[in-house]
């Protein structure tokens, strides 16, 4: 079968204008074999053609799957109504239970009508010599039912059968016991035949009213519980369908499962942008052209102006993608699901792309491993604020749906604070609001199983603080000697670095002997080659880079060390706002409360002590604080934007003299 309101040699002909056009690929032939029995066009495939692959092309680009609006208006409730699918079986199924309702309701009235009858035979039988007696003394028909209506009549153990019948025309006296006959069943017993008056006739009409008194007792059952009428409608549906349908051409299905798109995508490497407003894009790579040193670059993403890129990746089309929001929900898609557009597009807001409730947003975004057998030897890690840490396998994350998956449940007040990748050689940072810090090793947690636990305890947090970064850092064994030994010698000759380059300034004695490090030379290429630096900014503007060697290793769960000396800020409300490893090739962004916002490069903020004050990295106005930092990974597409934004100053100021040209 083709879809309804598709003609097959329109869908032929498109068929192969699409092959012809190279848009599918892997059909060798094309022919139409239809004929009385019904339709059937065949597609003979090449040899190394996936045949679930050339489906799903044909699926996409031609009517082979296909579309259709429908109108249903018709009267409901007494007016004309425009309804959806759901809403027209819902009228149906309350139809068909009105249906049955007045069905059993009809079955219910005739069923106390007969049984009324039964009764006053029930009667006539058990006062069967007075009955007789009375119809023989009457002059007529006429006055022998005028005797029977006149008199009243023992009710014996009849009462249980007329409660249950419950006839307003009965009339039954409690005090005696005693039931005064009704007309219609006065004309019965008149109408009784001989054979009925016999002990087997007596039991047939006990037999009777037994039955009626189960119908009914069914019907008012059925009548009162919704439930089983409910059950009996699904019972009458199936009854008919088993009698009188035919089989189905056609099938239901969801049509974002209908068929995989990513085998109609090709594999290209894509550069995703994402933005601290929360808008995220992908461009393909081969846009971004190769340029020598010293070039301008081109503009990578169209922001407004208090926006900025905060993370950029290079990805394949098939890569996946996980995000991971502040209430410990994760999201998964590939990078071709993402919305594309070229380097001046802004994107789109990612609460567009994926299924965020009021108040959520996403903290931590990572590329995966497109294979997923690599997901075994690899770990997620997260960090609470109230200084929980939880580390899963990357595999407990491979199946995720559209709608999500609990990736953490934290406690109320409590949230994540960020994920990342890890795996056994490596260390873990946490650093508090009030400056504190503790590096462990992430062999230190073990691996959990479930995804709702929140963890064990990254760091004993004092009363008001909380965790507001985590860190992956670099395993590098080294012993507390060492570690001083080598941060005096890297300190001295960064201070002779720059002093190379500010010729007014001379080297001093004691900054060379400080060259000449106690650490054997091997030794110090490679604590060199392994350091990483850590980036600390408070809400005073103040922050500082330090080695990650200056964070020794210790046990998790205790208070850490001082991350950044908080002691001689004065207010005393100034709190660590971001912490996050940073390279020379970075750059932040700081954005204030007051709306200021300053770009700089990692490399023009000084290396020093973690238990140090730091450097004035922005200068804030009276009253402003700090709100948010953002590491920027590479800083060099946005300082050639800045670049190019005062070309036209730059070279003014170099005209004027031609030697600088």
């Amino acid at each position: 079968e083709i879809p309804y309101q598709v003609n097959k040699a329109s869908l032929i002909k498109k068929i192969a204008d699409l092959v012809r056009e190279k848009r599918v690929e892997g059909i060798s032939d094309l022919r139409d074999e239809s004929d009385r029995d019904g339709m059937r066009i065949v597609i003979d495939l090449k040899r190394d053609a996936v045949s679930d692959v050339v489906l799903n092309q044909l699926f996409r680009h031609s009517s082979l799957q296909s579309s259709f609006s429908s109108n249903i208006l018709a009267l409901h409730d007494g007016r004309p109504q425009q309804l959806n699918i759901r809403e027209v079986l819902a009228a149906f199924l309350n139809f068909r239970e009105d249906v049955l309702v007045r069905r059993y309701k009809f079955d219910l009235r005739k069923a106390r009508i007969r049984a009324h009858v039964l009764v006053g035979l029930a009667i006539a039988v058990a006062n069967l010599d007075e009955i007789i007696k009375t119809i023989r003394a009457a002059a007529s028909p006429k006055d022998a039912k005028q005797a029977l209506l006149a008199r009243a009549w023992a009710l014996r153990d009849l009462r249980p059968l007329i409660d249950l019948i419950a006839d307003p025309r009965t009339v039954v006296d409690e005090e005696k016991q005693f039931i005064t006959l009704t007309d219609e069943q006065a004309s019965a017993i008149l109408e009784l035949r001989l054979h009925r008056l016999t002990a087997l006739g007596a039991n047939e009409i006990n037999e009777e009213a037994q039955k009626l008194v189960t119908l009914i007792t069914d019907i008012l059952d059925i009548l009162r519980n919704k439930v089983r009428l409910q059950d009996l409608i699904a019972a009458e549906l199936t009854n008919v369908k088993e009698e009188f349908a035919t089989a189905r051409k056609s099938i239901f299905v969801d049509g974002e499962h209908d068929f995989d798109d990513e085998d109609l995508i090709t594999v290209e490497e894509m550069v995703v942008t994402v933005s601290a407003s929360g808008y995220i894009k992908r461009t393909p790579l081969d846009v971004y052209r190769t340029q020598r040193r010293g070039g301008k670059g081109r503009s990578g993403m169209a922001m407004k102006e208090e926006d900025y890129v905060t993370q950029i990746f290079v990805a394949s089309t098939h890569t996946p993608v996980l995000f991971f929001s502040s209430t410990g929900m994760a999201y998964k898609l590939k990078v071709w699901k993402l919305p594309i557009g070229g380097p001046n597009t802004r994107g789109k807001a990612l609460v567009n792309i994926l299924p965020l409730q009021g108040g959520e947003k996403i903290n931590s975004i990572m590329a995966l491993p497109e294979s997923e057998a690599d997901w075994q030897n690899m770990d997620i890690m997260f960090a609470a604020r109230s200084g929980g840490v939880r580390r899963n396998s990357l595999a407990d994350f491979a199946q995720i749906n559209r709608k999500g998956k609990i990736a953490m449940k934290p406690n109320e007040g409590d949230g994540i604070v960020d994920v990342q990748l890890c795996c056994g050689n490596q260390d873990i940072l946490l650093t508090t609001l009030k400056g504190k810090a503790i590096r462990f090793a992430v062999e230190d947690i073990r691996r959990f199983v479930g995804r709702t636990s929140a963890g064990v305890r990254g760091i004993r947090l004092a009363k008001g603080d909380e965790v507001i970064g985590m860190s992956v850092l670099r395993h590098v064994d080294i012993d507390p000697e060492e570690a001083r030994a080598y941060l005096k010698y890297a300190g001295a000759k960064r201070r002779m670095l720059r002093q190379s380059d500010d010729e007014s300034v001379e080297s001093t004695a004691g900054d060379d002997a400080m060259i000449t490090a106690t650490l054997p030379t091997q030794r110090t290429v490679e604590l060199e080659a392994q350091e990483e630096f850590v980036f600390t900014l408070a809400s005073d503007g103040i922050g500082k880079r330090a080695s990650s060697y200056d964070f020794r290793c210790m046990n998790r769960g205790g208070q850490g060390v001082s991350a950044q000396d908080m002691s001689r800020r004065l207010g005393g409300d100034v709190e660590v706002v971001r912490s996050f490893r940073v390279s020379e090739e970075d750059g932040i962004v700081v954005v204030t409360n007051g709306g200021q916002l300053m770009r700089c490069v990692v490399e023009n903020i000084s290396v020093i002590s973690r238990s140090s004050k730091g450097v004035n990295v922005i200068s804030l106005n009276e009253g402003e604080q700090v709100v948010s930092v953002e590491r920027i990974a590479d800083s060099a597409e946005h300082d050639s934007n800045t670049e190019q934004e005062n070309t036209t100053q730059d070279d003014t100021d170099t005209n004027k003299t031609g030697e600088e040209t």
